[in-house]
C-alpha cells in the first residue's frame, strides 16, 4: 500500500533485502542488485545519462557498491523505538535526518512529496510505460528478471572463468546494446524501465526479488521526475521498515544509509575503514572491513562498546532535540 508518508509499504513482498540470520557477512543475501544498475547506467548513451543527472539521480547512481555490516545493521535494528521511530542509545535518541541523507546518497530533499493513488491494477501502466506484465492482475510488481532483461541483461550470474571486471564490463556491454541510441519513444522507455529498477530496487525496496512498480504513475511524464523528494522518501520508507517489519531478522529500504550513519556519527565503533578521506557523497568514504566473529558476538560487542562511549564522541548533528532531551539530566 501506500502509507501515509506517501510511500511503498515494506510489507509488499515475501523477503527482506537484508537477511540478518546467523551467517557470516559474505553469505548475506543481499538483494539490492547495485552492481546490475551501476552497470546498466554505465551502457546507457551519454543524452541519457544527462537525463539522469538532471533528474538528480547521478551522484546516487555513480556510487560504488558497499559490502553490508549485518552485525551493525542488526544492532541498529534491535535499537529501534517504534514509539518514537528513532534509535534509543544510552544518551538518548538519535535519527538519520534529511541532511544525512544528502550527504550520504546525494539524493534530492527538495521539491514535491512522493505521493500517489493506490491502484486497483497496474497492468495497463505497467504495459503501456514499460512493455512489461505485473505478476497478477491486482499486482503492482514485475519480475526483476523480465526488467532486467528488457534493459539488456538477460543474466546478472557470472561465467564459469569470468574475472570480475569482464563480467562488469560483459554486462555494460549488453545493456549499450540494448538501448535506443537516439531520443524518442524508445529512449524514454528505457528511461522509465531503468527508473523502475532504481526506484523499486534501491531506493523504496520491497522485501521480495521482483519490482515494486507503484511510483509508475511518476515516471509518465520524464520531465517531472526531479522535482520529486526521492531522497525524503528513501527515509520514510526506511523508517517504515524499521517500525513496521513483523521480522526480527530482516530490513527493507536503503540499508546503506544506516550503516555509513553509523560510520560517520559513532566512530567510537570502529566499524568502517576509511576508503576515499574527504569524498562525497559519504558513502564513497568508507568500506566495511570483514569480520571474522560470530555475527552474535560483533552485535554483543556493538552494544557494549555503546553502553560506554563517551557522550563527546557522538556526533551531536544527529540527536533528535525533541526526543534527546527527555532523557538528559542537567545538573
Amino acid at each position: 500500500m501506500i502509507n501515509a508518508t506517501g510511500v511503498l509499504s515494506p510489507s509488499e513482498g515475501d523477503r527482506p533485502l537484508v537477511a540478518l540470520s546467523e551467517q557470516r557477512a559474505s553469505e548475506l543475501r543481499f538483494r539490492l542488485g547495485w552492481a546490475v544498475v551501476r552497470e546498466i547506467y554505465d551502457g546507457f548513451p551519454d543524452f541519457q545519462r544527462c537525463r539522469l543527472e538532471g533528474m538528480g539521480f547521478g551522484p546516487f547512481l555513480r556510487l560504488e557498491e558497499l559490502a553490508p555490516d549485518v552485525a551493525l545493521i542488526k544492532a541498529l535494528k534491535e535499537m529501534w523505538d517504534p514509539e518514537c521511530h528513532a534509535f534509543l542509545f544510552p544518551w538518548g535518541h538519535m535519527i538519520p535526518t534529511l541532511e544525512d541523507v544528502v550527504r550520504i546518497t546525494g539524493l534530492r530533499v527538495g521539491g514535491q512529496a512522493v505521493t500517489g493513488t493506490t491502484y486497483t491494477s497496474y497492468q495497463e501502466p505497467v504495459e503501456r510505460l514499460l512493455g512489461l506484465d505485473v505478476r497478477g492482475e491486482r499486482s503492482s510488481l514485475v519480475q526483476r528478471t523480465a526488467l532486467q532483461a528488457s534493459l539488456g541483461v538477460a543474466s546478472a550470474r557470472r561465467q564459469t572463468g569470468e574475472g570480475q571486471a569482464e563480467y562488469m564490463d560483459r554486462m555494460t556491454e549488453d545493456a549499450r546494446a540494448a538501448m535506443a541510441e537516439e531520443e524518442g519513444d524508445a529512449a524514454d522507455r528505457d528511461l522509465r524501465r531503468f527508473l523502475t529498477l532504481v526506484i523499486g530496487k534501491l531506493i523504496l525496496g520491497t522485501r521480495g526479488d521482483p519490482v515494486g512498480c507503484r511510483c509508475l504513475p511518476l515516471l509518465e511524464d520524464l520531465s517531472s521526475v526531479g522535482n520529486y523528494t526521492w531522497g525524503v522518501a528513501l527515509l520514510a520508507h526506511l523508517f517504515d521498515s524499521l517500525g513496521t517489519s513483523s521480522r526480527e531478522t530482516g530490513v527493507a529500504g536503503f540499508f546503506p544509509l544506516l550503516q555509513v550513519w553509523a560510520y560517520y556519527h559513532l566512530p567510537s565503533l570502529g566499524r568502517g575503514v576509511a576508503r576515499r578521506r574527504g569524498a562525497v557523497p559519504l558513502l564513497q568514504r568508507w568500506r566495511f572491513c570483514r569480520d571474522e566473529r560470530s555475527l552474535r558476538c560483533q552485535v554483543t560487542l556493538i552494544h557494549d562498546t555503546l553502553e560506554t562511549i563517551p557522550f563527546g564522541h557522538v556526533s551531536t548533528s544527529s540527536l533528535n532535540p525533541f526526543l534527546y532531551f527527555a532523557y538528559l539530566t542537567i545538573d
